[in-house]
């Protein structure tokens, strides 16, 4: 079965929410996730090179792998063989009812963390029990099977919790030019908006330079040295262009459109686009007819 086939929006537990495989059901040479809400959980068998923000590692042994969607990273084969499984989840699926802190402050997933946990034999015997419980839990058909899997989930947790990173990683070369393009990339997967309620989770160049674990004068000036541009030339544009595409495409209200670009109030929305298209969003909108969104 392919990857294609197993999305999450084919999966029985939580359609969109949730899902598990066995990881020689997709393994491919190179791997770079871009969905902008799934956390994942990998656990790996076999060698291979894992990078992570500005960072790498090379695994060389069974390991619990960790990765923050906001978090840029790609994984690459190094041995021939490969096993494990990885499952993917939104946050809201882990936590019900705001019951719990944000994933973005667990140990596990949080800025400056090491999402790299080596394990031995009976470790990865332990954490693979998890996974199998998931994947079985998965086609069961049992109607409380969200739960159970949330359960199972949160054990996985709980165990590697307990284990402590213990990755050699590595700076990549020519670091400027990556943090550079990590910036980039950053800034893009927060788009296209899909929901007023949505919201920006990074917005100034401190949010992204902080989420990069480097300075915010180091960011700007590799971001100035690559495109000639500032980090916040960056965001202002990208910022504007999808403020253009929802006032043109959907039939929010300026006040929804202005929260979900992640501003306080809708007065400074209206002042941040009209210093920089020259107009205001009403009359932009109204100059080019707002379209039903698709």
């Amino acid at each position: 079965m392919s990857p294609q086939s197993l999305t999450p929006a084919n999966n029985p537990v939580a359609s969109g929410s949730f899902n598990v495989y066995a990881r020689e059901q997709f393994i491919s040479d190179k791997v770079a996730f871009g969905r902008r809400d799934y956390y994942k959980i990998s656990l790996l068998t076999g060698s291979s090179r894992y990078n992570y923000a500005t960072r790498g590692v090379l695994i060389d042994r069974p390991a619990l792998v960790f990765s923050n969607p906001l978090i840029p990273y790609s994984w690459e084969r190094v041995s021939e063989e490969q096993g494990g499984y990885l499952c993917m989840f939104t946050e809201e699926f882990l936590i019900v009812n705001d019951r719990a802190a944000s994933l973005q402050e667990s140990p596990l997933f949080r800025l400056g963390s090491d999402p790299v946990y080596l394990v031995d034999e009976t470790q990865y015997a332990d954490l693979s029990y998890f996974f199998r419980k998931m994947l079985q839990e998965m086609h069961s058909g049992y109607v409380y099977q969200q739960e159970v899997t949330r359960n199972y989930l949160n054990l996985l947790i709980h165990e590697a919790l307990k284990l402590q990173p213990q990755a050699s990683y590595y700076q990549h070369p020519n670091a400027a030019t990556r943090i550079a393009a990590l910036f980039q990339g950053l800034l893009e997967r927060q788009f296209p908006i899909d929901s007023p309620a949505q919201g920006l989770k990074l917005r100034t160049p401190g949010d992204f330079a902080r989420q990069l674990s480097v300075h915010v004068n180091h960011l700007n000036r590799a971001v100035r040295d690559l495109t000639g541009k500032t980090t916040s030339v960056h965001i202002a544009e990208r910022l504007i262009r999808e403020a253009r595409a929802l006032l043109q495409h959907t039939d929010w209200s300026t006040a929804e459109i202005a929260y979900s670009l992640g501003f306080e109030y809708p007065t400074y929305f209206n002042n941040f686009f009209k210093k920089q298209t020259g107009t205001t969003p009403s009359a932009h909108r109204a100059a080019v007819g707002r379209v039903p969104a698709v």
